[in-house]
């Protein structure tokens, strides 16, 4: 899946992949991740890339090259730590209060969730808010901004 990006002032648009951005948003340290502003493709180098005539170009292309920050891993946990609040089930938040404060008799939460698939999925469309969110305020902070015809935001 694609989303259309309109770029402000300038009456040219572009696709960037979902997915990609997702893939992006979702990394971890170990791959550095670019926007390339004027053709929408989403790449990716390994942070111990070394190759200086890459990093010049970079640099001197910044405007072009939009590093996408990586996963937030304080949001994730603010994120489970409001899942786990807002359930009603006190059985299934027990059990998650003590995976998510580190006591692992029980499991991890994904294994734990596994077993009640309802609040799995609202787990998964809460995550789902969030990264698009996110997602959707980066751009826009670059002066990017999603075209809304096709329902992602």
């Amino acid at each position: 899946m694609y989303v259309r990006i309109q770029r402000m002032g300038s009456v040219r648009s572009m696709q960037i992949a979902w997915d990609d951005l997702l893939d992006a948003f979702s990394s971890d340290d170990e791959s550095i991740y670019f926007l390339d502003r004027e053709t929408g493709e989403v790449f990716f180098v390994p942070t111990g890339y070394e190759d200086g005539e890459f990093w010049s170009e970079v640099g001197q292309h910044r405007q072009r090259y939009l590093r996408i920050p990586p996963f937030d891993y304080e949001q994730e946990r603010y994120l489970m730590y409001e899942f786990i609040r807002q359930l009603g089930d006190p059985g299934l938040k027990g059990l998650l209060v003590q995976s998510f404060a580190g006591k692992n008799a029980f499991g991890k939460l994904d294994d734990i969730l596994a077993f009640y698939p309802d609040e799995q999925e609202r787990l998964v469309r809460m995550k789902d808010e969030v990264m698009s969110g996110r997602i959707k305020h980066w751009l826009e902070e670059h002066d990017l901004y999603p075209e809304t015809a096709g329902g992602l935001f």
